[in-house]
């Protein structure tokens, strides 16, 4: 065989085994791309069950978008080929970070879950919060819980936004009042919390749906004493029934987009004027907006559904700058006062005029 057939016969192998070789490999990624976007104003399924339902007070009607971003995350058992990390390198639509990155050693997908659903149980009260601080509306406090510690006792038992009524049959008024009721227990003893389930909690509960919930105390590594592992925090109740419904979606980022829709909801001027928005971003009491991940696969999600303008937390300014789809205009944000701001500028045409992120 002539010496440059050889060659290229031993290339051709060569090149054959480094591809069987980049199927069968695993290696040690996770991969993200565009998620479903949902209309903060619309319904969330076919059945016309509303993202955000008001009750007990007036309601005006809305139109256009407000549309709330995600993103799909392989699980925590998926282990991806190396020619499928590298495809997704290649793609605008996918991004590829490190395995440990989205589930930390020792996480298991479960786990991952229930922190997500606590994390987003927790930005829906702090967009109510926000949007009614906005509007002068009063907000009360109460006692809630703001955190589960994953694989603590109350893992599952307990969740975050559960108002606590009680301790032991001590009625509990301030935070500071839990630790010291749990803590008159010996470890391993039971605790009785009197709940308020984050799904039912309503103005003027009744007994009925309040919950009794028993949870067995283990020894705090720190201390010594009694834990059940959550933290209590000040939470806040209204004086209407906002509620705020999807599946399978988890996560702080919805926070602002939830918040300008209660806002929507509540107040007589069609925010958005019928244009199609979306965005992301943290919110907290105050309606001050914070970074999220992901946002170069939600900039993509919020220009496929349709949306010709983007809200867009400071901080993340620079990455979805990198990304932009062609037709989307990112509007930069740090507060609620400011989108809704900018929302009137978007109303006004005025779009030159909208705060951008810089390219």
């Amino acid at each position: 065989m002539p010496r440059r057939s050889a060659t290229m016969l031993a290339a051709t192998l060569m090149l054959i085994a480094l591809l069987c070789v980049s199927v069968v490999l695993k290696v040690p990624y996770s991969q993200l791309s565009p998620g479903p976007t949902y209309n903060t104003l619309g319904a969330q399924d076919k059945a016309g069950t509303p993202v955000i339902s008001i009750s007990g007070t007036p309601t005006y009607p809305t139109s256009g978008h407000l549309n709330m971003t995600t993103v799909q995350v392989t699980g925590a058992d998926y282990q991806p080929s190396l020619l499928s990390v590298v495809v997704g390198w290649l793609r605008d639509d996918q991004l590829v970070v490190q395995h440990d990155i989205l589930y930390p050693k020792g996480q298991t997908e479960q786990q991952s879950e229930q922190q997500n659903a606590e994390e987003f149980a927790s930005s829906q009260d702090s967009a109510k919060t926000a949007a009614l601080t906005q509007l002068g509306i009063p907000v009360g406090n109460e006692v809630q819980i703001s955190e589960v510690v994953a694989g603590g006792p109350s893992e599952g038992k307990l969740h975050a936004g559960d108002r606590i009524v009680a301790v032991d049959g001590t009625e509990v008024t301030d935070p500071n009042q839990v630790a010291p009721l749990v803590q008159a227990h010996k470890p391993g003893e039971d605790v009785v919390f009197t709940v308020v389930p984050h799904s039912q909690d309503e103005l003027n509960v009744k007994p009925s749906d309040e919950s009794k919930v028993t949870v067995t105390t283990t020894k705090s590594p720190e201390t010594g004493k009694a834990m059940v592992g959550v933290v209590a925090a000040p939470g806040h109740n209204y004086p209407f029934k906002i509620d705020i419904g999807l599946q399978d979606v988890g996560g702080p980022s919805a926070g602002l987009m939830f918040a300008l829709g209660i806002v929507d909801k509540l107040t007589p001027t069609d925010l958005t004027a019928g244009k199609f928005v979306a965005g992301t971003g943290t919110i907290d009491d105050k309606g001050n907006v914070g970074p999220i991940g992901g946002i170069a696969m939600k900039v993509i999600a919020a220009r496929d559904a349709g949306a010709r303008y983007f809200f867009t937390p400071s901080d993340n300014c620079t990455e979805a700058s990198r990304n932009t789809p062609a037709g989307l205009r990112l509007i930069k944000v740090d507060t609620l006062d400011q989108a809704l701001k900018a929302l009137e500028q978007v109303r006004a045409g005025q779009d030159a005029q909208l705060p951008a992120c810089p390219r």
